[in-house]
């Protein structure tokens, strides 16, 4: 029986994952950054331009998003460790998506490198 560390292995090793030394190139050449993380996740800070589609709900929101429909779009997936993110790429991958590549090492990786994060603004009612 496999666990959840095999299919995150299995994954990786159908999907391609960027160093973090080579994500910021990636992310300039991609279409579309997508944070596969939870919401909390996401607005407690995320990479800069990311948009999010938790992994529990990434097939439908690529399907219900016309600009995410195309299999030609280049897209760079990432959450807090890369484990989320392979297990995203392998799926978007079964869906037909041709240009598909996964951050290593993920967001963690990337804040502990002192790269930017993102946080949502939030409303002052001063």
């Amino acid at each position: 029986m496999k666990n959840a560390l095999d299919l995150v292995a299995a994954a990786k090793a159908r999907v391609t994952e960027v160093p973090l030394t080579e994500a910021e190139a990636a992310i300039r050449q991609a279409d579309v950054l997508i944070d596969v993380r939870e919401e909390s996740e996401f607005a407690a800070g995320h990479l800069p331009g990311a948009i999010h589609a938790s992994r529990g709900m990434l097939e439908f929101k690529l399907s219900g998003t016309p600009a995410l429909t195309s299999r030609d779009i280049k897209a760079v997936v990432y959450c807090k460790t890369s484990g989320r993110a392979a297990l995203a790429a392998a799926a978007m991958k079964d869906m037909g998506y041709l240009n598909v590549t996964s951050i290593a090492g993920g967001y963690d990786a990337w804040v502990a490198a002192g790269k930017p994060v993102a946080k949502p603004e939030l409303p002052s009612f001063g």
